[in-house]
């Protein structure tokens, strides 16, 4: 049965990543040392060549798309974008770890939500229309093997939620510019909504004097 691989990849770092500050919708672009530091790991290590792009509508994930794939087709999708995080957006733990408000939201469950922002089950369920989407385009137009370019907070619950084998999300942290390669059949999405994590992307690069001649 045919396989549908996806490389799903955490955006570069913005100015705000660097200082730890919360942003979700905040449409930051990658800093100077967020771009750096993709061509540098485009140096280092082997990322997939893809057939198209998916990618969140900010603009940290759409920068990061034209470095890691600047000649492959890019759609944006709405739905990929980062967690809504109301009153919490742009402001450090340090600003918020004594309010009410905020310590509620860290021990609530998936529908404890930020004031004015969105809660983990009302990202997960725009996060399956986007997969659900994403696979359906790939499949009708016989695309093999895409990348999706998103955020931390979408990758984690993306692939607990959806993944098989079941990790804890804490074990599914990606780094920037990093992330994870899943492969989804017709029949595994379409029957179990699931797909299965193969392991991390990009990959290490093998040594000239190690490769096959």
């Amino acid at each position: 049965m045919k396989g549908y691989r996806i490389s799903v990849l955490r955006h570069g770092q913005t100015e705000a990543n660097e200082k730890g500050v919360y942003i979700g919708t905040t449409d930051l672009p990658l800093s100077g040392k967020g771009a750096g530091e993709l061509c540098a790991k485009m140096d280092e290590m082997d990322y997939p060549a893809v057939h198209k792009v998916y990618c969140s509508p900010l603009r940290r994930c759409t920068e990061t798309a034209e470095i890691l794939f600047p000649y492959t087709d890019m759609t944006v999708v709405d739905d990929l974008r980062e967690l809504e995080l109301g009153e919490f957006e742009n402001k450090s733990v340090d600003e918020l770890i004594n309010k009410k408000e905020y310590k509620e939201w860290l021990r609530g469950g998936r529908d404890s939500r930020p004031p004015q922002g969105e809660s983990l089950n009302e990202m997960t369920a725009r996060i399956y229309l986007a997969l659900h989407n994403i696979i359906i385009d790939m499949m009708n137009n016989g695309i093999t093997h895409s990348a999706i370019i998103t955020h931390g907070g979408i990758i984690s619950n993306m692939l607990s939620c959806f993944g098989l084998p079941k990790y804890d999300p804490k074990y599914l942290n990606a780094d920037f510019g990093e992330g994870f390669e899943i492969i989804v059949t017709a029949q595994m999405w379409l029957n179990s909504q699931a797909f299965e994590i193969l392991g991390y992307c990009p990959y290490d690069k093998i040594p000239d004097a190690d490769k096959a001649e």
